[in-house]
Order: C-alpha cells, then structure tokens, then sequence
C-alpha cells in the first residue's frame, strides 16, 4: 500500500472546543450566522469569509469553488463573480447553489443551501467603484474560466487596462446573492457525536429548527 494512503487512513481530530443546544441558538439563522462569523473574525483565521459555492448545470453535474463572502443580511449571502465565468454559465442554467463556510479553530461549519439571483446594478456599481484600481482592472482583463494563450498575454492586458483614463464595471461582471432555504450549523464533538442543527425557511417566511444525527 502506498505510504500516503496508509497515513490518511490515521488521520484524524477528535474534537471538543464547543457545542450547540437549542437552548442556545437564535430564532433567527441569520442572527446566528452573525455570532458565528464575529467568532471566526475574532479567532485570527486567515479570511473567515472564504466559502465553497457548489454550483451545477441543468444536467445536474457539480463542481465547486471557493470565493469570498461580502455582504449578508437578513435577505441573502452576497459574493461577486464574471457571470460568464463557468459558475455563471451554471447559474444562468440551474440558480440552485450551496455554500460552505469551514473554520478548523473553532471546528464549525456552516452549510447554506437557496436560489442565486443577480443583485440590482447600483449594487455591483457600488462594490465594484470601492475596490482598488487594480482589482478593477484583473475583473476587466481576465476572460474567467476561458482558454487564454499565455500569462503574458492576460497581464498584458491588465497593463494595458491599468492605462486607461477611466475603468468602468463591465456589464458581465457583478454580484449574486443566495436566498437561503436551509441553513444547517455544525459543530465538532468527541467520538464524531457532532451537533447539527438545521433551519428551514417555511411558507410564511418563518424558520424551523431541528436536531440531525451526525
């Protein structure tokens, strides 16, 4: 057997920084996102707004990502994208998505499951306008997902773009916001005894809360 395989099989943390009651959470998942993020901020993790957004096409093949959370009420989680990108290909195709938050410290995960849309204009003009010169410019210069012929060619382009007298947003490029209907918040315990407490969004727009095996 190959050495690596047989190390991974060994590979494992038996955790017991915290746990989560009912008695302990808010009505809202929104209001506990915001405890749980504050705690990541707070814990000295290299970007807590890190995500995986899981996506698919119409036939229903996945594939996964991660990317940068910037904003989230009590409406959504926002993050920022080329919508020509393959993400936005599969967006266009099936608005269905996941995201996945994973912060090792405090050994909680969270798993968010709703229907992207865009968000107005205005708002991409906003976040877009507010980002440095250069990231401006990146968001411009790169095709995301397309083939490219070289990296010469793409920082080129960025060069080029960084010249120009005025940089205006594109219209392929912007942000999505994922409505949530299922919010589940995990975390570690000992001997894989984890506590999982999912919301469901209801048809009066309320949530319920219960309790999943591990």
């Amino acid at each position: 057997m190959d050495p690596v395989e047989g190390n991974l099989h060994h590979m494992r943390e038996n955790y017991g920084e915290g746990n989560l009651d009912m008695d302990s959470i808010f009505p809202s998942p929104f209001m506990q996102f915001e405890v749980w993020y504050q705690d990541a901020s707070n814990a000295n993790i290299a970007e807590p707004n890190a995500m995986v957004l899981s996506t698919a096409t119409k036939d229903g093949r996945p594939s996964s990502r991660v990317v940068l959370l910037k904003e989230y009420n009590n409406k959504g989680f926002i993050f920022f994208t080329n919508y020509e990108s393959r993400k936005g290909i599969e967006i266009a195709e099936n608005p269905y998505a996941c995201l996945n938050f994973w912060w090792p410290p405090l050994e909680r995960q969270v798993r968010i499951e709703g229907v992207l849309e865009k968000i107005p204009a205005a708002d991409s003009d906003a976040y877009f306008y507010s980002r440095p010169k250069g990231s401006q410019a990146g968001a411009i210069a790169s095709p995301q997902s397309k083939v490219i012929e070289s990296r010469a060619w793409l920082e080129q382009t960025f060069i080029r773009i960084q010249l120009e007298q005025e940089i205006k947003r594109p219209d392929h490029w912007g942000g999505y916001i994922l409505r949530a209907e299922r919010i589940e918040f995990w975390q570690g315990r000992t001997n894989r005894l984890h506590d999982r407490l999912l919301y469901s969004i209801q048809d009066d727009a309320s949530w319920t809360v219960v309790r999943l095996a591990p």
